[in-house]
């Protein structure tokens, strides 16, 4: 293996959302550095087919349960806190218990299992908490109100588990990509096609990706090897960050 890139032979990983889109990527990536992943998905077939694929263990999780979390195994070196999921809608009609759903999946269960994992990280003066983010934790667009505040939060705890993990040799980062092609964005780009009466070529380049100077959509793999490149060696003193893979949205 290249020496710059991660050898995690020995660690174990825990992957939330590992069932599908960029949670499915990181949890590839970890297995294919040595890893033992956990998958955990609230779908039961897509986590097992992961786990299957990695060779690892699956876990069916509702992670809007906070009692999900104390099921899950707390012996990990890696977490990716990845589950996530979106409502899209104005504030004045956004309904409440969407909000607060968003916000146990995306902020408390990543506050959930970093309080449970945090402690075997400790101990073994090693790990690595990578939190996906968003651009949405670094800027705004409307009607997407409890997505973008669950995503400034999960920035906002990623700092302070930096700031408590760093004597202990253990750094938490956000990466925080823009469009990424991932069940949760195909679903958004045939709604707006729909809503708007236009095409799914049309809704990507007109609507998503006005804002990018990249004008295409993130692969899961991108993100998936930046989430592998802050588990390896030369990667110590990135702690507390937020590595922008935006295509230039929060630049302009």
């Amino acid at each position: 293996m290249d020496s710059q890139l991660a050898s995690l032979r020995g660690r174990a990983a825990l992957v939330t959302g590992g069932g599908s889109g960029i949670g499915r990527a990181c949890a590839l990536a970890l297995a294919g550095a040595g890893a033992e992943v956990h998958v955990v998905d609230v779908d039961a077939d897509s986590a097992r087919a992961v786990a299957a694929l990695v060779g690892g263990r699956a876990h069916v999780a509702d992670l809007s349960d906070p009692a999900a979390a104390e099921r899950l195994p707390a012996a990990v070196d890696v977490l990716v806190n990845s589950a996530g999921l979106q409502h899209v809608a104005p504030l004045v009609d956004f309904p409440p218990d969407r909000f607060t759903l968003i916000q146990q999946v995306m902020v408390t269960a990543p506050f959930l299992l970093m309080r449970r994992t945090l402690p075997h990280m400790y101990a073994a003066g090693w790990g690595r908490v990578v939190n996906i983010s968003s651009v949405h934790g670094l800027r705004a667009s409307a009607y997407k109100s409890a997505y973008v505040a669950a995503k400034h939060a999960l920035e906002g705890l990623s700092k302070v588990a930096a700031l408590e993990g760093a004597p202990y040799g253990v750094t938490s980062n956000c990466i925080s990509p823009g469009y990424v092609r991932t069940p949760l964005v195909e679903a958004q780009i045939g709604q707006q096609a729909a809503a708007h009466g236009i095409s799914p070529g049309d809704v990507v380049n007109d609507v998503l990706l006005t804002r990018s100077a990249i004008r295409r959509l993130i692969e899961p793999e991108e993100v998936a090897a930046t989430a592998l490149w802050l588990c390896g060696p030369h990667t110590g003193h990135v702690t507390g960050a937020s590595v922008s893979l935006d295509g230039g949205w929060a630049a302009a």
